[in-house]
């Protein structure tokens, strides 16, 4: 039986929450069940209207779709947020320029779980022995990193770290990375925005997820931690725990 627990904060710089998350352990649409974090940008109010507006429309099309398969259904469901958020950014001047970020899973029984990124939200497989971040970050260190421009600890405070390459509302086309992950008993999948991984480094995840706190716990626990550790942006965490028979 899974069992999961998400949760959003405004952190301690912001004046507003630009993170959104939906998570369910029920089936939608054709989705045994459905799990999504976005991170909106842009001014005033359109960063928190852009990955509502994304997460909302994704659930819209997840319910439309007759597609079986899960990556079909994600990549037309994201490829049609991109257009509604291109659209309200045309129409409405207060909402130009906006766009999200998001991370999106569904867990496929206790064994495997299907996973679409776009930009910098990220998700990790974790255990007692390790962390694994499975997406790839859609940012500019992230190239660089790639390129071999810089290691990845210099990254965390380079100046650019905020720069995403890709993004939900951005350009009129967007392209989706999807990842196919077997999952063990004793893993734990972890969802999260940029506002959790730029307070916290991997290792103090993994200890904070080590602990024998209950799932809602340990995702309040990361968030506490984020803010301890000055909380400069929203935070959003997603904690899946697929074999909670364990």
């Amino acid at each position: 039986m899974l069992k999961a627990y998400s949760i959003t904060d405004i952190g301690k710089r912001r004046k507003l929450n630009q993170d959104y998350v939906f998570a369910s352990d029920k089936p939608l649409g054709n989705l045994p069940n459905i799990f999504i974090v976005a991170d909106g940008m842009g001014g005033h109010n359109a960063g928190d209207y852009a990955s509502k507006y994304a997460v909302e429309t994704v659930k819209e099309e997840i319910v439309r779709s007759f597609e079986k398969s899960p990556v079909k259904i994600l990549r037309a469901a994201i490829s049609s947020a991109n257009a509604h958020i291109r659209r309200a950014a045309q129409e409405e001047e207060a909402l130009s320029g906006m766009g999200t970020t998001m991370v999106a899973a569904t867990c496929l029984g206790d064994r495997y779980l299907e996973v679409a990124n776009v930009g910098d939200s990220r998700l990790y497989v974790v255990n007692d022995r390790k962390i694994e971040q499975i997406t790839k970050d859609h940012s500019l260190v992230e190239e660089m990193i790639r390129l071999g421009g810089i290691d990845r600890a210099s990254a965390r405070s380079h100046p650019d770290k905020n720069i995403i390459t890709r993004a939900i509302g951005v350009e009129d086309e967007v392209e989706a990375d999807f990842f196919h992950v077997e999952l063990e008993p004793g893993d734990l999948v972890l969802m999260c925005s940029d506002g959790l991984t730029n307070m916290l480094d991997d290792e103090e995840i993994h200890m904070i997820l080590s602990s024998q706190e209950s799932v809602e716990g340990k995702a309040e626990e990361l968030v506490k931690a984020a803010n301890l550790n000055g909380g400069r942006d929203n935070i959003a965490v997603i904690l899946i725990k697929p074999f909670s028979e364990y």
